[in-house]
């Protein structure tokens, strides 16, 4: 049974704890992260799918029964987002661990579970990994790292801008060039899993999410009602079923003036929910709750069957369902 996606309006409270708070740019992308991949089996089906998301934390759990007679061992990824790193600064970057970036953790069974992560960096379709490690040079560059593409030799820096691997990103206060990393960065936690004949394995996964933030909405008023803008706010009709209680909401924050005069922010939470289609049939019982904590500002986003679940959170409930897209969730309210 497929499930038919409608709109959600609430409002929406917000705290929000950034590593990079203090990045200069008024806008920062949301990296799209959740979903599981593995080596594909049809005998491996997904029983259920709790999946919390809030600003702070996302909590995925799962339950997979194998419907075999005998055991079925798979590779289970889960993929990172990828970062290019020629727009890396505008990135919502969560923590600054230049590996595991979003503080991944997996439980089975209740018990913590080793990964491994793996990390490349391509180039276009190279795999330029080996040369930026045998120069010395971090795959990701943030946090401690985020200053050694700078501090290279000259002759270094002039053999990756050559092979274009660097590129100029500006000067620095002395008219110094500063460099910034051309490539883009891949990275995917890893683990062996084996599921006995007939078991349920539950399987929980959390990790900090990226939530894209800018100063302002192109929702006002005063913004969507301009024809430049026409294409953007569709797009945003379309992502996060955005409808008219919404937009009045909105209005009676902001006003209908031009400039940001109500000083509203808009944050973004993306989610991979597609991957959920890639095992044995469909999901046969979901449930997504999104906690918002207090009703001070707005939020829209796309999803079947909702229902209040407390003064500050919606359940969203499906039984055999097959998601057939994402799910992004915006955020607007007052600076």
């Amino acid at each position: 049974m497929s499930c038919k996606w409608r709109m959600l309006f609430v409002a929406f409270a917000l705290f929000l704890s950034i590593a990079e708070a203090s990045r200069a740019n008024d806008s920062a992308a949301e990296l799209s992260v959740g979903g599981l991949t593995f080596t594909r089996s049809a005998d491996v089906s997904m029983e259920s799918e709790d999946l919390m998301i809030s600003p702070d934390l996302v909590t995925v759990r799962y339950a997979f029964r194998n419907n075999a007679a005998n055991p079925v061992s798979l590779t289970v990824a889960f993929p990172l987002p990828d970062i290019d790193l020629s727009e890396a600064e505008n990135y919502a970057i969560p923590t600054n661990d230049p590996v595991n970036f979003v503080n991944f953790e997996t439980k089975v069974d209740a018990k913590p579970v080793k990964l491994n992560i793996y990390q490349r960096a391509v180039l276009g379709t190279k795999d330029v990994s080996t040369t930026l490690r045998e120069l010395g040079v971090p795959l990701l560059p943030i946090g401690a790292q985020q200053l050694r593409i700078n501090e290279l030799t000259q002759t270094v820096r002039d053999r990756l801008v050559d092979e274009g691997l660097l590129m100029q990103s500006g000067t620095n206060d002395r008219g110094m060039p500063l460099y910034d990393g051309a490539w883009t960065v891949k990275t995917a936690a890893v683990r062996q899993q084996t599921f006995e004949p007939g078991r349920l394995i539950n399987v929980e996964h959390r990790y900090r999410p990226s939530v894209g933030m800018s100063q302002d909405t192109v929702l006002r008023k005063g913004l969507r009602e301009n024809k430049a803008m026409q294409n953007e706010v569709e797009r945003y009709r379309n992502d996060y079923c955005i409808q008219p209680a919404f937009l009045n909401a909105v209005d009676k924050l902001a006003g209908s003036a031009e400039a940001n005069t109500g000083r509203l922010q808009e944050r973004r939470i993306a989610y991979r929910l597609k991957t959920g289609a890639n095992w044995a049939g469909p999901i046969k019982d979901f449930r997504l709750l999104v906690d918002w904590r207090k009703p001070e500002r707005l939020a829209s986003f796309c999803a079947p069957n909702m229902r209040q679940a407390s003064p500050s959170a919606i359940e969203v409930s499906a039984r055999d369902f097959t998601p057939d897209k994402d799910l992004k969730i915006l955020i607007v309210g007052r600076q």
